[in-house]
């Protein structure tokens, strides 16, 4: 009997937890009990906030960096470029040596400003926030244009310095990710290449074009390209550029990797040589990860040509199947298109083009086989990349009517992330708490979005596996941190 409590006893503390485990499961209980009361109606938001804030983030998944960087730090590139921008239309002009006439100028006669000197005038500055950001457009009455058009123009107006001074933008935004404890970044970095294509535009616009023989076409393209010197420059040109942007950025703390972009509103054989010069980039340099498509879906060349750039991705996938594809998809609304443009898009992305994510995802209700769509997404883990803040403002669609209730009511995946936060003027931690009080969650679903932010990247399996054991670490730490500023309350 003796000999048996002593087996007994052996094999409990064989079996038995460390301390230190105890201790940390202690401390994720109470965390759990606490953020149950910081979520319970009413809301503690700014409790809230504060979490969120310190909470570890894993990644952000959609991510553009031109929509990233907030209007004040371009403005500093202005002037760092030697360029001014319009008083009047708030255009940045690029001509130097314009520029430094106007700049020479005694100050009420000057047109185009520095912005330091546009900084210094009080009303100019917050009319400049309004036109390159979306700054005040739901607390004023002045005439506005609609909100999605109001977003979309934004880059019109910093495109022309977004590209100027890329490392020192990446390094901010690192900077913000770190001071609210996010650990990656996986940005759509730059516009892909631009080859144009002339023959291949008007063979598929003619009347007479056969689908069937659409691959015989995207073939002979791609023999076009890949025999073009302009084309393989393009791509170095990228290439490099990538490289010298990043310099820098990756860390022990902090990871980024980069997106080639193409824009779905350009000739069809523009799109397709940036999709054939993005996939090539992305089976060959290790920081760049991934593949998207983007641009205001609800457009006339956007709707038109949807089919077709879904086949182009299905043709690139099938010579580069190891090559990860994001795609926008369904970030459109009931009135902003006929009702017909809302029945296929995702449907497309997931088993026409087999996109690996889906951005935005909002019009999967009225998708013609929702529900066969999002069965796929489940069984094929196509995690969907939710966007409450630009969903909210470009689209109006917000609280119930957003899907991400109806994605995870079936099973579908999803992560949490910003979009284009310089626009819109918010961080990663605003987009959990506008999650975590307008839909009923409790801590350990937002601490697996933290998680799954990294398990849904498009990173090497090595740099996951590092990622999410420091995520491990990062939770460990954060909750004994919260554990330890409870105040104590009388049993």
């Amino acid at each position: 009997m003796q000999n048996r409590r002593i087996i007994v006893a052996a094999l409990a503390a064989a079996f038995a937890l460390p301390a230190s485990a105890q201790k940390a499961g202690s401390n994720e209980a109470a965390v759990q009990r606490h953020f149950a009361t910081l979520v319970a109606s009413p809301a503690k938001t700014a409790e809230l906030t504060m979490f969120m804030t310190m909470m570890p983030k894993g990644g952000d998944l959609h991510h553009h960096y031109s929509g990233a960087i907030y209007a004040e730090q371009y403005l500093e590139w202005v002037d760092k470029e030697g360029y001014c921008v319009n008083k009047t239309n708030f255009r940045i002009t690029t001509d130097k040596a314009q520029a430094a006439t106007e700049r020479a100028k005694p100050g009420p006669q000057r047109a185009c400003v520095s912005g330091a000197d546009l900084v210094a005038d009080n009303d100019a500055y917050r009319q400049l926030l309004q036109k390159w950001s979306t700054m005040d457009f739901h607390n004023h009455s002045g005439n506005q244009n609609p909100p999605d058009q109001t977003f979309f123009d934004t880059f019109g107006y910093f495109l022309p310095v977004a590209s100027t001074n890329s490392n020192e933008g990446l390094k901010t935004l690192k900077e913000r990710a770190i001071a609210e404890n996010l650990a990656y970044i996986e940005t759509i970095f730059e516009l892909a290449p631009i080859t144009p294509d002339a023959d291949f535009d008007k063979l598929v616009a003619s009347p007479g074009f056969d689908p069937a023989q659409l691959d015989a076409a995207l073939a002979a393209l791609t023999a076009r390209l890949e025999a073009n010197p302009a084309f393989a420059k393009g791509i170095a040109d990228y290439a490099a550029n990538v490289q010298k942007s990043s310099a820098g950025i990756d860390d022990e703390r902090f990871t980024m990797r980069y997106q080639p972009y193409v824009l779905r509103f350009l000739s069809p054989a523009v799109v397709y040589s940036q999709m054939l010069a993005s996939f090539k980039l992305a089976k060959a340099n290790p920081l760049i990860v991934g593949v998207n498509i983007v641009g205001q879906e609800s457009l006339a060349v956007s709707m038109r040509d949807y089919s077709l750039h879904m086949k182009m991705f299905k043709f690139l996938k099938a010579k580069y199947p190891d090559v990860k594809t994001a795609l926008h998809a369904g970030e459109l609304r009931l009135g902003i298109v006929p009702p017909e443009g809302l029945t296929f898009h995702i449907g497309e992305a997931v088993d026409v083009a087999r996109a690996d994510r889906i951005g935005h995802g909002i019009d999967i209700a009225h998708e013609t086989n929702a529900l066969k769509v999002m069965k796929t997404m489940r069984e094929r883990h196509v995690p969907v990349e939710v966007n409450l803040t630009s969903n909210e403002f470009i689209l109006g669609v917000k609280n119930e009517a957003h899907p991400v209730e109806l994605y995870r009511r079936y099973g579908v995946p999803f992560v949490i992330s910003t979009d284009d936060a310089g626009v819109t003027r918010h961080n990663l931690s605003n987009e959990y708490v506008l999650f975590a009080t307008r839909y009923k969650t409790d801590y350990a679903e937002v601490k697996k979005l933290s998680y799954d932010s990294i398990r849904y990247a498009f990173l090497a399996e090595a740099d996951k596996r590092r990622l999410l054991k420091q995520l491990d670490e990062r939770f460990a730490r954060f909750e004994a941190d919260v554990v330890g500023a409870l105040p104590k309350t009388p049993r």
